[in-house]
């Protein structure tokens, strides 16, 4: 925060203070310290409205606020953990999968709880779902 407000970065200062304001809520909310994957976790919510409300603005043609949403996201996103690559994904599906000892999709959602811990922050959990569907339907 101390960065953004030397180098007069408005949008980047905006942002932190919001991202500092959120982990705070829920600090205050749930009594605890968050440590470093529940921070994550508030970054990813965050990071998922934005999404959501990017949707809605173009819907309505509101591409100045849209480009401001999609700002925030590039921000926020500095302050999760590099992505995996989808071969990466792949590969962390397929072990989960072979942990778990799941044979169809009623067995999702075992394979997806043993991937929420290894992913979280690393990788789109809407796309890991879908490639477990897809793994455990095929």
């Amino acid at each position: 925060m101390k960065a953004a407000m030397r180098a007069r970065e408005t949008a980047r200062l905006s942002t932190v203070r919001l991202l500092l304001a959120a982990i705070k809520q829920r600090e205050v909310d749930e009594r605890i310290e968050l440590d470093d994957a529940q921070v994550l976790s508030v970054i990813e919510k965050m990071i998922k409205q934005r999404r959501e409300s990017i949707a809605q603005f173009e819907k309505a043609s509101r591409n100045d606020l849209a480009d401001a949403e999609k700002a925030e996201i590039q921000i926020l996103s500095g302050y999760m953990p590099a992505q995996m690559s989808d071969a990466d994904v792949e590969k962390a599906v397929q072990s989960a999968i072979a942990e778990t000892g799941a044979s169809g999709p009623k067995d999702m959602g075992k394979v997806m709880a043993a991937l929420k811990a290894k992913l979280a922050g690393k990788a789109d959990m809407g796309k890991v779902s879908a490639l477990v569907k897809a793994k455990l339907s095929g």
